[in-house]
C-alpha cells in the first residue's frame, strides 16, 4: 500500500512537471477588466522592445481570473492574473489545493471607483449613505425603527430630498468583478456603517453585518452590465438618467462623454485618489505563479517592464493611461518583491 501511494505521488509530481515544461511561447494573463488596459499596454511595449512574444491578455474579471489562475500548474493554465482587489484566503487555499504553493503579489498602483453619468445630464453629488440607501438589498426601516426592510426606494429623491426625482438605475459590474467587491466594501459599507445599530452588528455577528452592508438589490435598480467598462460608458451616453460604476481610468479616457459624481464632497480626480482624499479608491494588483518563472519564457522580464520607472513611476506611461502611481517608498517594496521573487505569505 505504501509503495502504491508513493508511486501515485511520484506520477502526480511528474505530471505537474511535464505540464509545466510543455512550454507556450508567450505569457498568458487573465483577470481584472480594470487592470486589463494597463496590462495590455505593458504587454504591447514588452512585445515590441524585447525578444519575447507579446503576452496574451484576457479580461475575465478578478474573481474569474483567480479561479483560472488557481486551477493548477502547467502551460494549460495562466501564468499571471490581474486583480482590482487583493486575493482572498479562500483563493490562496484553492491554489494550494491545486499544487500552486508560491504566489507572488505585485501591487501596481491605485484606482478610484466612480459613479458616473453622461455629461449631457446634471452632475450628481452623493454621500456613501445615499449610495447604500439607493443600492442595498436591505436598508433601515424608513419609519426610524432599528429594523431592516427590503429596499423600497424607486427614485433618488426618495433616498435624499436634495437629489433629482428620477428613477434609480445604476449599471455596474457582476459579482465576479473586483470592482464590484471594492465598491461594496468602500461605498456600500461606507454608507451602511453610518447607521449605529448596523455598525454595532459587526461586533455581534460579523457575517450578518457583511451580508447587510454588501448585498446589492436585485429588483432592477442595479443592472449587471458585464465586465466591459467601455460598454457601460456607451450605455450611459444612450441613457441620460442612468449612473454607471467603473474605474477612474475609464472616466479619464471618456471625459468628453461622462462625468464622475461628487462623493462625500470629493470629486474623483487624479490628485484626490493619489492623496487618499477620495473615499472610494483601492489598490490594483497582479499575481504571478512562481512555478512558471523560468519555464514559460519572459515572465521575469515582463515583471521588470511592468514595475520599471518608465511604466509605473510618477511620470510613467501607465500614469498617462489613468493609473494612480504609488509613492517612491511603496514602489521600493514592490521592486524588492520582484527582485527576490518573494512569495505571498498566507493571509
Amino acid at each position: 500500500m505504501k509503495k502504491l501511494l508513493a508511486l501515485s505521488a511520484a506520477l502526480a509530481a511528474s505530471a505537474i512537471s511535464m505540464s509545466a515544461n510543455a512550454q507556450r511561447d508567450h505569457i498568458s494573463i487573465v483577470g481584472s477588466s480594470t487592470v486589463y488596459p494597463f496590462s495590455t499596454v505593458v504587454a504591447e511595449r514588452f512585445g515590441k522592445s524585447t525578444k519575447f512574444a507579446t503576452p496574451k491578455v484576457e479580461s475575465t474579471g478578478s474573481g474569474g481570473g483567480l479561479k483560472l489562475f488557481c486551477s493548477g500548474v502547467g502551460s494549460a493554465t495562466p501564468d499571471i492574473t490581474n486583480a482590482s482587489r487583493a486575493i482572498k484566503s479562500s483563493e490562496i487555499e484553492l491554489c494550494a489545493k491545486n499544487g500552486i504553493k508560491d504566489i507572488i503579489e505585485i501591487t501596481v498602483g491605485y484606482d478610484g471607483i466612480v459613479l458616473a453619468n453622461t455629461t449631457d445630464a446634471k452632475q450628481f453629488s452623493l454621500s456613501r449613505r445615499d449610495i447604500f440607501l439607493a443600492l442595498a438589498k436591505n436598508i433601515p426601516n424608513p419609519d426610524g425603527s432599528e429594523t431592516l426592510v427590503d429596499n423600497p426606494y424607486k427614485t433618488w429623491n426618495q433616498v435624499n430630498s436634495t437629489l433629482p426625482a428620477i428613477e434609480i438605475e445604476v449599471l455596474g459590474p457582476p459579482p465576479t468583478s473586483g470592482t464590484r467587491d471594492a465598491f461594496a466594501e468602500l461605498a456600500l459599507e461606507g454608507g451602511c456603517k453610518t447607521f449605529p445599530f448596523i455598525k454595532a452588528m459587526k461586533k455581534q455577528d460579523k457575517k450578518k453585518y457583511k451580508a447587510v452592508c454588501h448585498a446589492v438589490r436585485e429588483d432592477g435598480a442595479y443592472v449587471e452590465a458585464g465586465e466591459n467598462d467601455n460598454l457601460i460608458v456607451q450605455k450611459l451616453v444612450a441613457n441620460p438618467t442612468a449612473l454607471g460604476v467603473f474605474g477612474y481610468s475609464f472616466l479619464e479616457q471618456n471625459s468628453d462623454k461622462v462625468q464622475g459624481s461628487v462623493i462625500d464632497g470629493k470629486l474623483p480626480t487624479f490628485d484626490a485618489i493619489a492623496s487618499g482624499d477620495y473615499p472610494v479608491s483601492r489598490s490594483l494588483y497582479f499575481y504571478v505563479k512562481k512555478a512558471h518563472i523560468g519555464v514559460i519564457p519572459g515572465i521575469k522580464e515582463y515583471l521588470a517592464e511592468f514595475t520599471s520607472e518608465k511604466a509605473m513611476g510618477e511620470y510613467g506611461y501607465l500614469a498617462e493611461k489613468g493609473m494612480i502611481p504609488m509613492t517612491a517608498k511603496e514602489r521600493a517594496t514592490v521592486l524588492s518583491t520582484v527582485k527576490n521573487l518573494t512569495p505571498l505569505t498566507k493571509k
